[in-house]
């Protein structure tokens, strides 16, 4: 019997795509834990701890809302250039994607 075939591993690009729609994944929740008073991602056997600005992004998560809607509603909370707020949270995206934190 010829082994299962794995399923392909997603490739990450380096290359912005605004429409993407973040989702956090299977089974991971992002809320306000009251015993570290502080912000956190839960996932089966595992636990991140987002700084402050990736909370501001994550906030914003909610499996509707395009990369380029939730920098736009940053750039407007912080009165920042679009480019540079979508140019920093896309890496950041990038990496909770790999992880399995959310899906792009």
């Amino acid at each position: 019997m010829p082994p299962a075939a794995k399923p392909p591993k997603r490739i990450m690009s380096d290359s912005i795509n605004e429409a993407a729609i973040p989702r956090f994944g299977v089974g991971i929740k992002f809320r306000f834990d009251p015993t570290r008073d502080a912000w956190i991602i839960l996932g089966p056997e595992r636990l991140f701890l987002p700084d402050e600005h990736a909370v501001e992004v994550l906030k914003l998560v909610n499996g509707a809302s395009t990369v380029g809607q939730i920098a736009a509603s940053l750039a407007e909370k912080f009165d920042a250039p679009l480019p540079t707020i979508t140019a920093d949270i896309w890496p950041m995206l990038q990496s909770l994607a790999a992880s399995g934190a959310i899906r792009l």
